[in-house]
């Protein structure tokens, strides 16, 4: 079993700022001008949140019409990112496998959008 190194441990305090929220996305398209490929997306995080937008690097496990209305969890309260001309405004989660394949972490069943998981 890996060990956490005591730096990288978190308070209960500091993991309950991570705004982990359930979202669906409505829009993807490829991100042509990314330095690797990857997807540009609009998702859908409730009407107390709103739609935010996003790219990710999940091309290698996923295609476009894979990902329309999949519901998704991601970190809403990072700053935005500036990627190239696109203005990245949340952090989709996934597990990252060999060789960079992502995997992402979906709910199990449709859930209502801009639930916090905690």
């Amino acid at each position: 079993m890996k060990t956490i190194e005591p730096e990288l441990t978190l308070s209960w305090t500091e993991f309950d700022k991570v705004a982990m929220h359930v979202g669906t996305i409505l829009t993807a398209n490829d991100f042509l001008t990314a330095r690797k490929p990857a997807y540009r997306m609009t998702i859908d995080f409730g009407e107390t949140i709103g739609i935010r937008k996003t790219s990710a690097q999940i091309t290698q496990r996923y295609s476009v019409d894979e990902l329309l209305g999949r519901q998704i969890i991601a970190v809403i309260n990072f700053p935005k990112k500036q990627i190239g001309k696109f203005m990245s405004e949340c952090l989709v989660l996934g597990a990252v496998g060999d060789g960079g394949d992502v995997i992402l972490i979906t709910p199990d069943s449709k859930i209502e959008n801009g639930l916090r998981v905690g």
